[in-house]
């Protein structure tokens, strides 16, 4: 099947278990600089067309987050196509777990939407290539600790680059999606000083962030939520959340928010830009996750990993810069950061060591 991104990839591996119910998609963009790593997105997709253009955009997302985060890892991801609260299984995450493996390691799986550090310990006993384990088995536990402090660092760098100082103290902040990273990122906020008002598709998720901290303000819907006065808007939900519709309404300067593959389309950033809107790349701010679960893999250390997302804040900042000293927009400056580290690195694994 041709990719409708134009390909690229590496390797596409579709997966079916007919006894456990298991439909599952691989998708591996890119191994110059390490094996792929990326998490498994058990979702219900309308149908196969779906599940495979989001696990192909999702998986060449990786690739570059890993590589703008100075890892030595390459982009993959994986998708299981089915309801998580009704289909998963042990039966299907351990077929999955065997499809992992006949990979050979060109593949490590991690969590994702739909899937929690205990899936892994599953997924765990039939492959050795997984990653974003419990911290009961010596993994990184959740690592939607470290997504949310990696956007929380981005976000102080958008702030520096628009109005001098890497606070939010006093900003309004609208986070959009407070399930995992977003119910971290309100306490980073907050803490923080910052004015924030959320919403989410649940509401037993927004009444925990309440619970937590009374002065959050909740709104009915995202619709609601780009409408109301904003410094700041963080999509923290599934991706395509900057539409046409969404950027027209934004009264917000920046956004820089958890989740994947924000652009509705290509053109999406232009329209951001022509409003004077931040856009802070969601794959660079969004890569302490990354970290977390890719530490796992030389023995887990929580502050080694803090430290190595910390740096995002510097890296969030030199992408500002640059696309403002070039003259692109800021997902041009950090492709270029990402690919010019794909190549010049990647290079040296054509050199052979004896």
């Amino acid at each position: 099947m041709v990719s409708p991104f134009g390909g690229g990839h590496e390797q596409v591996v579709f997966c079916q278990d007919e006894q456990s119910g298991l439909k599952a998609i691989v998708a591996v963009w890119s191994t110059a600089l390490g094996p792929g790593l990326g998490g498994t997105r058990f979702y219900p997709y309308a149908d196969e067309h779906a599940a495979l253009a989001d696990v192909l955009a999702l998986s060449r997302a990786m690739a570059y987050k890993a590589s703008l985060a100075g890892l030595d890892l390459g982009g993959g991801k994986a998708v299981i196509i089915g309801d998580p609260r009704r289909d998963k299984s042990e039966a299907r995450l351990r077929a999955y777990g065997r499809f992992v493996e006949s990979l050979n390691g060109r593949y490590y799986t991690a969590c994702d939407v739909g899937t929690f550090p205990e899936d892994m310990d599953v997924i765990a006993r039939e492959t050795s290539y997984v990653t974003g384990r419990t911290t009961a088995h010596g993994g990184a536990g959740d690592s939607s600790v470290l997504t949310a402090f990696g956007v929380f660092q981005g976000m102080r760098a958008s702030a520096e680059f628009i109005w001098g100082t890497p606070s939010l103290s006093g900003r309004r902040v609208g986070v959009a999606g407070v399930g995992k990273v977003g119910r971290h990122l309100v306490g980073h906020l907050i803490e923080d000083g910052a004015d924030v008002v959320v919403t989410d598709v649940d509401p037993r998720a927004v009444d925990a962030v309440q619970a937590a901290y009374p002065s959050v303000k909740a709104v009915a819907d995202t619709a609601s939520l780009v409408r109301e006065p904003l410094d700041v808007y963080a999509p923290c939900a599934l991706g395509g959340a900057l539409d046409d519709e969404t950027v027209a309404a934004l009264s917000a300067r920046i956004v820089c928010g958890g989740a994947n593959n924000q652009l509705a389309h290509t053109g999406t950033e232009d329209l951001l830009s022509q409003r004077e809107i931040v856009y802070a790349p969601d794959y660079c701010v969004n890569a302490g996750g990354l970290i977390q679960v890719a530490d796992e893999l030389d023995g887990f250390s929580f502050e080694r990993a803090k430290a190595r997302a910390e740096r995002i804040y510097a890296t969030t900042l030199d992408v500002l810069h640059r696309a403002k000293d070039e003259g692109v927009a800021p997902s041009t400056a950090a492709d270029r950061i990402a690919e010019q580290r794909m190549r010049e690195v990647g290079r040296l694994r054509g050199v052979w060591l004896p």
